[in-house]
This record gives C-alpha cells, structure tokens and sequence, in this order.
C-alpha cells in the first residue's frame, strides 16, 4: 500500500521511506523484496526510529516537510485500504481451531481509519503548509510529550539486548528485553519483538515472557490496540 501511494504522489513531491523493525535484518528482507518499492525502504535492527520519533506500534508515520520540520508526530499510519486486515475479515472462524478462532475474532475488534488517514495525506500533498493537517511546531512539541525517564531507559535495555542477540547470546537478551517491557509497557514495537523470536508469526506465551500479544491485547481490549488518529 506504501508503494501504491508513492506512485501516485510521487509526481506531486511526496517521497516515502519504510522502516522495518526487526533485530533480524534477513527475516525483514523478504517481505522488502516482495514489495519491490521504488522508494527508500529500510531496515532497523536497533529500533532506532522508535528512539528518535517515538514509534510504538506498527505501522506508526511522521510527517517531515520539505524543511526538514515534522509537521506531524508519531501516529498510526494506514494509508488506505489495508489488504492484510481485510483478508482476515474473510475467515470463517468455525475452520478454525478454537485458539486460531479466538485469537482472529479479538484481531478483528482493531480500530483503524484507512480512509481518512489517506484524506489528510491527499490534503497535505495538495496544500501544504497551508493544510489543516500539517501542525504548528507547538502542537507538533505538544503531541509528541517530553520522554520520561523510564522510557530513555528501555530504549538503552532494548539496545543492549539487541547487541547481546546479535553477538550470537540470545538468552543473554531476554533480561534486557523483559526489563524494556517492564519500564516501557506501551510500546508494542519492543514486546512484539521479543515475542516474535521465540514464536515466530504467533508471538504465543512461552517462558521467556510474561504474556503474549493475544494476551496483551485482551487486557487493553482490540479496540484500544490503536490510539485514534487526531487530525
């Protein structure tokens, strides 16, 4: 969907750069060669991006203008129809096994606003700084909040941990991985991570952690899974 929009707005002075989060830069590669973007697309193992703009979840955008300015702060980023939370729409739960089905009925309660999401990128294409959507440097500050404490921390733990599984100490990881989800319980970028290297695609409870995502999920509910994209 990325590549579609940057097809279309490309001619207009849009650019996109996609950013993969994933320690494992060979588990990202396929999916960045299946899409075969034009546009930059990156990986990043250390999670950077959610260090410098405040990601969360994924997809999360910013807006940068062509100053070099964020008219816009980290938010949930749908550009359009979204071809993978359709499809799910599609399954018939009752083919499932009962764990499938009741994991895919919760995913089914995510919010998101595709269309209007793609409405106020249109708007900025066309107008620029002069779009109701493009904000002021105070609001901009003002939305994107002063980082705590706890949350530089976990970035430092997430780091060290992400070195440790690099450097071939996986189990080394899991510590510093824990302790990120501890301090920064928000941010889904590091649990979803974590999870995935024990259980790949499922990201199930295994005893490395304390929960999973379908856990994690039913206790802040579906629907809050999103935080709602302020215009």
């Amino acid at each position: 969907m990325w590549q579609e929009l940057r097809t279309r707005l490309h001619p207009q002075g849009l650019e996109i750069v996609t950013v993969a989060l994933d320690v494992d830069v060979e588990a990202a590669r396929p999916f960045v060669e299946a899409a075969n973007p034009s546009h930059p697309s990156l990986i990043d193992p250390a999670h950077r991006v959610d260090e410098l703009f405040g990601f969360v979840n994924v997809p999360n955008g910013v807006w940068i203008d062509e100053d070099g300015m964020i008219v816009r702060p980290a938010e949930p980023a749908f550009p359009g129809r979204n071809p993978i939370l359709e499809s799910l729409q599609q399954i018939d739960l009752d083919t499932l096994p009962p764990e499938a089905a009741e994991m895919l009925g919760e995913a089914r309660k995510i919010k998101t606003d595709p269309e209007a999401y793609l409405a106020m990128i249109l708007d900025w294409v066309e107008h620029g700084p002069a779009s109701r959507y493009a904000l002021a440097p105070d609001e901009v500050l003002r939305r994107a909040q002063p980082r705590p404490a706890d949350e530089a921390l976990a970035a430092a733990h997430f780091e060290a941990g992400e070195e440790l599984h690099r450097s071939g100490e996986h189990g080394a990881a899991i510590p510093h991985w824990r302790e990120a989800h501890r301090l920064f319980p928000t941010n889904w970028t590091y649990r979803r991570q974590a999870w995935e290297l024990e259980d790949p695609s499922r990201q199930g409870h295994t005893d490395a952690y304390d929960s999973s995502w379908f856990e994690d999920v039913k206790k802040v509910g579906a629907e809050n899974y999103y935080p709602p994209v302020i215009p």
